[in-house]
């Protein structure tokens, strides 16, 4: 089990991000600090292997607690989530060593996805002294190859890309939520979460989370118009 401490200093979006915590098996939240000394008072009281750090907070940003962690050689994680989604910040953070970077608002499914990455990182090298080059590019750069080569991730068909986006490209402007889409195509909310993940990672779809005084945040996505060439190379056998 891995030791969380969240740093948030909105108590809503602290509370969202643990109950996302609870969700991700091998994970436990220790703590929620709403502030730089907050959160390194608890970093002295009780064990913690990972940081989910927000970055725009009163005080010492979290730039700053970053920079701080690193220069008091602490052996924590972190893994930084912000509405910052400027290039320098974002290459800031993973020059201190954020091992990932999140921007608000994200998906569950990428939430989920950064642990899992994480916590596979963690289990390899706990377990061994040394890793083969094979294990280190798995780890590093398979998901940016599989892109890169216009491939698919696992579980998904061009078929179904090819529905969904047919579907996209017909709200136009407006913006739709996972229900809406699967409705209309009449694909489970399950894969269709799915495709709405991989559409918004290389950017074809923006993202916007509605916080709701009962239940869950609701996500709606956009298509980027600009960006809808991004997904032509996944579509690939469709044109040709």
């Amino acid at each position: 089990m891995l030791d969380v401490l969240i740093v948030e200093d909105d108590p809503m979006v602290g509370e969202i991000n643990r109950k996302y915590l609870d969700l991700v098996p091998g994970f436990k939240c220790v703590g929620v600090a709403t502030g730089a000394d907050e959160a390194f008072a608890k970093l002295a009281q009780v064990h913690v292997d990972l940081v989910l750090l927000d970055l725009f907070m009163p005080g010492r940003n979290g730039l700053q607690v970053l920079a701080e962690i690193r220069s008091r050689a602490q052996a924590v994680d972190v893994i930084v989530i912000s509405a910052a989604s400027d290039i320098q910040s974002v290459n800031t953070a993973l020059r201190l060593g954020a091992v990932d970077y999140l921007i608000k608002p994200f998906q569950f499914e990428r939430f989920g996805a950064a642990l899992r990455k994480y916590q596979e990182e963690r289990d390899l090298f706990d377990k061994r002294g040394n890793i083969s080059q094979n294990e280190l590019d798995r780890l590093l750069f398979h998901e940016q190859v599989a892109v890169a080569k216009g491939e698919l991730p696992k579980g998904l068909t061009r078929s179904t890309l090819q529905l969904v986006v047919d579907r996209i490209e017909q709200f136009g402007d407006d913006a739709f939520s996972t229900e809406d889409l699967s409705v209309s195509i009449g694909v489970s909310r399950v894969s269709i979460r799915k495709y709405l993940n991989f559409l918004e990672n290389i950017g074809f779809l923006s993202t916007n989370l509605n916080y709701r005084t009962v239940g869950r945040p609701l996500y709606t996505y956009r298509m980027h118009a600009a960006n809808r060439h991004s997904v032509h190379s996944y579509l690939r056998e469709k044109h040709e």
